[in-house]
């Protein structure tokens, strides 16, 4: 090998281009051990290198806590298929909060129980200003102002069929006629205190609706933020046992989104921003990594992802039986969400994260 062959091998090569780089990359032809000065490896050799260069960092200000109040008093419930997750009555709801707080969690979202005496056709008793939620986000307010309230705005815990929104008699899903409910309920959810509404229901317009009537109301600081690319998931199910809210008839394909699609995730993103969500959220999170960082891409607001009951379920069951090393894969789970764009994350891991690290 001549001199000129040598300065062709030392010689800086521009990176603008993946052409580029593929050239910068030696080849069989002129590949030698001692002329490889290309070395990704030299970043990964310690701790302190990998720390230095690492790309993605989870903290617990990423973390948003969903926590489940019940009514009653002196109450803890385990759910059976979410280990670790609770009902609590509002008593001992406070004290776990608290905690939570304590830890350096900021945010919690709050979804009720409620009893089946409670509950109607039209879930009138979802805007009850003395209702389960109304009570609950007034006295949280009251022993720990400073924790970010966020309050779920969907019909299915108060409804007696289970829908997100009012049904016909033919069983259709009414549009128009369920976000006129669920504008009260958002203010009366903003009158007891809430922080953060958030519109988990899927129906056309309601963020708009919403966002006036708050405005309309007085409530011009209290934030919206919009499940807008919320999908028909298979991953909901322990969810749904925790709130004894499963449909009673039918399913909810045609308001949440199909799995299959991308594009349409978008367009709910671009409806929800133009009709004023200060955040917007995709549900699931992990098997919809793809349509977070498209999302994050499309807009400069604040990306939510929801990593929902069943991905948490699955990690449970997984390490219960000595299949993985949880703490790990719940750190790599959400670390990855968070790669992936998200900028908060709702995680029932919360708290075992803020303990892990603190």
């Amino acid at each position: 090998m001549d001199n000129n062959d040598y300065h062709s091998l030392a010689t800086p090569v521009p990176m603008s281009s993946a052409n580029n780089v593929e050239s910068a990359i030696p080849t069989e032809n002129d590949r030698h051990p001692s002329l490889t000065t290309i070395r990704p490896r030299r970043l990964r050799r310690t701790p302190g290198l990998r720390r230095m260069v690492r790309e993605n960092h989870l903290t617990v200000d990423d973390l948003i806590y969903p926590m489940f109040v019940m009514e009653g008093e002196n109450q803890k419930v385990e759910i059976a298929s979410m280990p670790g997750c609770y009902r609590y009555s509002l008593d001992l709801l406070l004290i776990e909060i608290a905690e939570c707080w304590n830890l350096g969690i900021c945010a919690i979202a709050l979804f009720p129980v409620i009893s089946e005496t409670q509950k109607d056709d039209t879930g009138t008793e979802s805007y009850n200003p003395e209702g389960l939620v109304q009570q609950t986000v007034k006295a949280i307010k009251q022993n720990i102002p400073e924790i970010v309230v966020i309050t779920d705005v969907a019909l299915d815990p108060f409804t007696s069929h289970g829908h997100d929104g009012l049904v016909d008699e033919s069983g259709k899903i009414l549009n128009d006629p369920t976000v006129e409910v669920l504008v009260k309920m958002a203010v009366s959810q903003a009158a007891a205190g809430a922080d953060m509404v958030a519109p988990s229901d899927m129906m056309d317009g309601r963020i708009g609706a919403i966002r006036k009537a708050l405005d309309a109301a007085g409530y011009i600081d209290t934030a919206i933020l919009a499940y807008s690319a919320k999908y028909a998931s298979a991953y909901y199910g322990p969810f749904r046992d925790a709130l004894d809210s499963a449909p009673k008839f039918g399913d909810k394909k045609t308001y949440q989104m199909d799995a299959a699609n991308a594009k349409e995730a978008l367009k709910e993103v671009a409806l929800d921003i133009a009709e004023g969500a200060d955040i917007v959220m995709v549900k699931p999170a992990l098997a919809y990594l793809d349509i977070i960082c498209q999302v994050r891409e499309a807009t400069n607001l604040p990306v939510a992802a929801y990593n929902v009951s069943g991905e948490y379920a699955m990690i449970k069951a997984a390490g219960k039986l000595g299949w993985i090393d949880e703490n790990r894969i719940i750190l790599e789970t959400l670390t990855r969400i968070k790669r992936a764009g998200a900028d908060l994350i709702l995680t029932y891991f919360a708290k075992e994260v803020a303990l892990m690290l603190k």
